[in-house]
């Protein structure tokens, strides 16, 4: 009786999930198991996050401490697929770009400047707000573990500072906003990759990938060897593979394998041993590299690099086995669509609840093992639901907050 009476409350206030008919592009076929994919990226991307109170611990460590350090190694390392994803959706959706190059440009790119404007402003503003309402300053650690004193200043005039630098960068408090920069800079990229993408045979752009592929040992090569390589010197910072590096490989890599299907069998045989490879070098990297004294921000990154030829061997097989995944319910079709319609809202608003969701976790006696997902699943739970409501109260006016 008490499921019924709840189901039917979650039909009547969340009738976008269950009742409304899937969103159809008009121009393009929607794809269930490209819904997969983004399912897959939302919550990778929310546990990576939740992950971050592991990796990067504020204030005095606690007994427990390399346990910790273990387990936010270990989740980070498997989690890095999350953002390179992302970009694969954006590929395998929009490769090649139809119609007109402005409307794409008003049409995209109007859909994430808005709702990142709004959500940067917030995050900026969080600290003087919890300073309004008399919090201690340390809550702040608990919300955003890569913030410092100065934003536990609680001040005015730190948050305005913050916004005003917005133009240029991101802050500590909203650090998973250097993705909408990245975004902005592909979607205006992708009409003129599109018109190469749309002419190249299929043998050119494998060697468009393998190009790429090499460039992601060059982070390696910077580190261990010399800052340049094929050309690059103090007055070229763009070498001989320069233009083919970067998060493009990534849209041209879904793009590519949107258009590949291969049997269960040969996906299994050829993703497992990739992904288990990738993720030894990812995880015993990292976990080499924060073990150094002298261990910089650069050298803390440098195995967690999306575009590295290790995270790109795991991304592969995340991409490829969900594309397998075949949804037949279609409840759980119609709740796909609306991940499709609520993602990006969820993207915005999830990083004010991993925090706190790991620290819930810990005061509830969660082991530290789970810690990372049952977080993320608290944290993706509310801000699915949250950026529903807001759809819901806001209208036609949605686009504007939540994208």
């Amino acid at each position: 009786l008490y499921f019924n009476n709840f189901k039917e409350l979650f039909i009547h206030f969340y009738g976008t999930v269950v009742n409304q008919p899937i969103a159809m592009n008009t121009t393009r076929k929607h794809v269930v198991w490209l819904d997969v994919v983004r399912l897959v990226a939302m919550f990778t991307v929310v546990c990576c996050h939740s992950a971050d109170p592991f990796n990067f611990y504020p204030g005095e460590p606690p007994a427990n401490i390399d346990e910790i350090k273990f387990w936010g190694a270990a989740y980070g390392a498997f989690l890095r697929p999350c953002v390179p994803l992302f970009v694969m959706i954006t590929g395998a959706l929009l490769l090649p770009v139809r119609g007109e190059i402005s409307a794409f440009y008003k049409k995209r790119i109007s859909r994430v400047f808005w709702p990142f404007l709004i959500w940067s402003v917030i995050y900026n503003l969080f600290p003087w707000f919890t300073g309004l309402l008399g919090l201690n300053p340390e809550i702040i650690l608990d919300f955003f573990p890569y913030s410092g004193e100065e934003a536990a200043r609680q001040s005015l005039n730190v948050s305005l500072g913050y916004i005003a630098k917005m133009p240029l960068n991101f802050s500590l408090l909203d650090v998973h906003m250097w993705y909408i920069y990245l975004l902005i800079g592909l979607y205006l990229y992708l009409p003129i990759f599109s018109a190469w993408v749309e002419k190249a045979s299929e043998k050119a752009k494998l060697w468009f990938l393998v190009a790429w592929g090499i460039t992601g040992l060059l982070p390696y090569y910077y580190q261990f060897v010399s800052p340049y390589i094929w050309g690059g010197c103090a007055w070229n910072s763009f070498n001989m593979l320069y233009y083919f590096a970067g998060f493009n490989g990534y849209l041209l890599l879904g793009h590519y394998l949107r258009n590949h299907d291969w049997s269960w069998s040969k996906t299994l045989s050829v993703c497992i041993p990739m992904f288990l490879a990738g993720y030894m070098v990812t995880f015993f990297g990292f976990r080499h590299m924060t073990a150094l004294p002298q261990c910089t921000d650069e050298m803390l990154e440098l195995f967690f690099t999306y575009n590295s030829l290790n995270v790109i061997m795991m991304t592969i097989p995340f991409f490829l086995i969900a594309k397998k995944v075949k949804v037949r319910s279609e409840l759980i079709q119609r709740m796909l669509a609306n991940l499709t319609v609520c993602g990006f809202g969820i993207y915005m608003i999830h990083y004010f609840f991993t925090g706190p969701g790991v620290v819930l976790m810990r005061n509830i006696g969660v082991p530290v093992p789970l810690q990372i997902p049952a977080a993320a699943v608290v944290a993706f739970g509310v801000s699915w639901l949250l950026v529903v409501f807001i759809r819901k109260i806001s209208g036609k006016n949605a686009k504007y907050i939540v994208g």
